[in-house]
């Protein structure tokens, strides 16, 4: 029996999915567990297994189309089956029935037993099932599975170019067809680079004196729609506090012996802000239907940008990680995201989020709260400044913290207090480990 290709659903609220490339041509065999196709949700660009081994056969959707969740997108056909390479169903079903009008015989009628020995060849060579093709006589004969083929292999089917997922994205974003590019990569697969390079002399091509408009890709888009929702409807308010950085340059230093992984301060950040926040779990919480959603376990994510907008992996519990399993989870996340290879699972569940724009050389900032979690925290870069010590100026290293609140799950104290206890913790890490 044959196997339905179906849309996955890779999200709580995902209602379809983008197919960016089928990874096998129809006719092509598949195995079970291999890589069938690429699909594009709101969030990440996930790799589809196939579920069953067979032929893929009856495909009805085409690279760039956005599918309903749960609709059959092909089927995988089973050895007797019908299999022959047909890119449109019903084209072929209506080629398949005028050409059968023109016969004398119905093609019920025929089986296995009335065809000759040398037609049945020909089908088997050509994945055809003989109960479809037309004869005139008392078998099929070798003409009549001939003729059956040519009427099939006229009808248009897609073409199935090697390219990239991002490259497929940019062309379809870009309207570039795939078609027309000589592509660099293996097996002259065309890369992101070869549909960017196309795209660059065609805007340079028509530059004038008018504006430029660019469409925006999926992640930008849905990043646009779920920020400015947050904007509207979360009564946001911020805190701000300057804290000192010395130990947390000496943590790093010393927590970077330990391990071969590379600390980072973003790294440092989310161990303290995961123990800060287990001691206000109201910060850790959600305004959810109404009411506040307590979260029993820290999920931190961490808003990474990537050239379609931006992007928030969640480090799951992080209240049982050390330093060192932290940053392996984030190198991995981040490696990820900027890859277009994120799961859904990589996604989900985060309960609170960290925003760090000091590589950037930014001082500090308002985030905008990632609705339902409470609290996003915005962390600035490390410079030093004149700050006063024991009555003296003296220059030490500072960073300052925003957090914005949404006041409906988090008032104005229990906001101030976590950010009082992180502050304290960033100057003194070093006896919160020990």
């Amino acid at each position: 029996m044959a196997t339905n290709v179906i849309m996955p659903a890779l999200g709580i609220a995902q209602e379809t999915g983008r197919l960016l490339q089928w990874m096998k041509a129809e006719g092509q065999p598949v195995t079970k567990g291999e890589v069938l196709m690429v699909v594009e949700t709101d969030k990440t660009t996930v790799e589809i297994e196939a579920s069953a081994s067979g032929i893929l056969s009856h495909v009805s959707a085409q690279v760039g189309q956005d599918v309903p969740v749960g609709q059959v997108i092909a089927l995988i056909m089973e050895p007797g089956e019908r299999t022959t390479p047909v890119h449109d169903v019903t084209a072929a079903a209506e080629a398949a029935s005028t050409f059968a009008a023109t016969s004398t015989a119905a093609v019920q009628s025929a089986g296995q037993s009335a065809a000759s020995p040398l037609a049945r060849r020909i089908a088997d060579e050509n994945h055809i099932d003989l109960s479809l093709v037309p004869h005139s006589g008392d078998r099929i004969e070798k003409a009549d599975v001939l003729a059956f083929l040519e009427k099939i292999r006229a009808i248009p089917t897609a073409r199935l170019i090697p390219a990239s997922p991002k490259a497929r994205r940019t062309a379809s974003e870009h309207s570039v067809d795939l078609s027309h590019i000589r592509g660099s990569g293996p097996d002259r697969a065309v890369l992101y680079s070869d549909v960017a390079a196309v795209v660059s002399t065609r805007t340079a091509g028509s530059a004038d004196d008018t504006d430029q408009i660019v469409k925006p890709g999926t992640v930008w888009r849905i990043m646009a729609e779920r920020t400015a929702q947050s904007w509207t409807t979360v009564p946001h308010f911020y805190l701000s506090r300057e804290t000192g950085a010395t130990r947390l340059l000496t943590w790093r230093e010393r927590a970077q012996k330990r391990t071969d992984t590379k600390i980072t301060y973003t790294d440092l950040i989310i161990r303290l802000v995961t123990a800060a926040l287990q001691e206000h779990p109201r910060v850790n919480a959600m305004w959810k239907d109404g009411a506040i959603r307590m979260n029993r376990d820290v999920n931190i994510g961490l808003a990474v940008a990537i050239p379609d907008g931006l992007v928030v992996p969640v480090i799951h519990r992080a209240q049982n990680l050390n330093v060192a399993g932290i940053a392996q989870q984030r190198a991995e996340l981040v490696a990820r995201a900027q890859s277009g290879k994120l799961k859904p699972d990589d996604l989900a569940g985060g309960t609170f989020t960290i925003s760090n724009l000091g590589m950037y050389g930014i001082d500090f900032f308002n985030a905008i709260v990632n609705s339902p979690q409470a609290a996003i925290l915005a962390v600035g870069r490390i410079a030093e400044r004149i700050v006063p010590l024991g009555g003296q100026p003296v220059i030490q290293p500072m960073m300052t913290l925003t957090l914005s609140c949404d006041h409906r799950a988090v008032d104005g104290a229990h906001g101030a207090q976590f950010l009082q206890t992180l502050a304290e913790m960033i100057e003194e890490p070093l006896g919160l480990l020990e």
